[in-house]
């Protein structure tokens, strides 16, 4: 990085367009180019599922924030999930999971990957060993992290994870989402790829849906823009505009998500009506040293446990105003949810099930004196 985050958050991927100098990059809203010549495709250009010019800008930019060799645009996080395990696993292979993570990203394990024949074992990312006692020899090809992890909020340590996962043979993935890459750059710590739903943070204006993945090597990214290109998973241009016009401000943003989520935990630690608090800034969170290590600041997704159990935390979630009720996350708003009956329904008798008396909160930039007014009267 030879730039500050933030210029490179403005600047990268997007020089001013060179025939009339527009200063925001175009959308290239089509699905095929005219060639000069047989075989010769003017600057490499021949069909959006391909190559678009809006897509390769916020692959660009992508690349940069999160300081690896090569960004790719998805339709979802999803989608960019299923193609990267598609490229570097096979039938047969193994794959160790968190024990807590994103209930899609579960199911795509359960329910399709391991039909394809992917193994899995989930693990408790925020301890070493138990990652370590989870690998397969010659079998495992991945360790897939997330942290912080989604809803319960561990904390993975990145570089230990790294080692780990490489003296096995393995890769070191990591769902970034949470954190974003203004918050912690994952590859500068030695993980092999990062995983974003841009639909998330990286928008960070719920108004479109994406994913990403940037890999710290160029040989595998060029292996993911293959299988981008042959299972055609790809973002349209729109979407790829909108996304890097959301990226321009994720620092501003990320900062006031943060402030936000630190008044409000001080509120919530301690209440009367909420038995534990889950965030990583608290000293008292088991990760709160590791976080600190690899984080910027500790981001601005809240988990509790409601003390009523999980009709209060459901009724919680029913009275809250200004938190809109709604799945997703890292958006401008404000949003709350109850994972158990939402966001993670997937997991329910899985080792991934999460706690039924469990709220998340994603915390907006509003003026946060609202915000808290509105979880007084949410809990009652």
């Amino acid at each position: 990085m030879t730039h500050g985050f933030e210029t490179l958050a403005i600047h990268a991927g997007q020089d001013p367009e060179a025939r009339t100098g527009a200063v925001i990059p175009p959308i290239y809203q089509t699905s095929t180019y005219a060639q000069d010549a047989v075989g010769s495709p003017r600057l490499g250009y021949e069909y959006s599922r391909s190559a678009n010019p809006t897509r390769d800008a916020l692959q660009e930019c992508l690349a940069a924030l999160e300081a690896g060799r090569v960004g790719l645009a998805f339709a979802s996080g999803l989608a960019a999930e299923d193609t990267l395990l598609r490229t570097v696993c096979k039938p047969g292979d193994h794959v160790v999971i968190p024990d807590d993570a994103y209930g899609g990203t579960y199911r795509l394990f359960a329910k399709v990957a391991e039909r394809w024949g992917l193994a899995y074992t989930p693990a408790r990312v925020s301890d070493a060993d138990a990652v370590r006692a989870a690998i397969r020899p010659g079998v495992t090809k991945v360790v897939w992290v997330e942290t912080p992890t989604n809803p319960l909020l561990g904390i993975a340590d990145i570089a230990t994870l790294a080692t780990v996962a490489h003296d096995a043979g393995a890769l070191l993935v990591v769902d970034n989402t949470f954190a974003s890459p203004y918050l912690q750059q994952p590859l500068t710590l030695g993980a092999d790829v990062v995983v974003h739903s841009t639909t998330k943070y990286v928008g960070g204006h719920s108004d479109v849906v994406g994913g990403a993945l940037v890999a710290a090597d160029t040989d595998l990214g060029e292996q993911l823009r293959y299988h981008q290109n042959a299972m055609g998973a790809v973002n349209g241009p729109f979407d790829a505009w909108l996304t890097l016009r959301g990226i321009k401000t994720l620092g501003v943003r990320m900062d006031r998500h943060c402030d936000n989520a630190e008044r409000i935990v001080a509120y919530l630690d301690g209440h009367a009506k909420v038995g534990r608090v889950l965030y990583p800034g608290l000293p008292s969170h088991p990760g709160h040293e590791v976080a600190a290590k690899q984080m910027r600041r500790f981001g601005g997704m809240i988990s509790f446990r409601a003390a009523g159990g999980e009709e209060h935390a459901v009724e919680i979630c029913n009275r809250a105003r200004l938190f809109v009720l709604a799945e997703s996350l890292g958006g401008v708003e404000s949003l709350i949810e109850h994972p158990g009956r939402m966001t993670h329904a997937s997991a329910a008798g899985s080792p991934l099930e999460v706690p039924s008396d469990l709220v998340r909160l994603s915390v907006g930039i509003e003026t946060v004196e609202d915000l808290l007014a509105d979880l007084e009267q949410a809990l009652g």
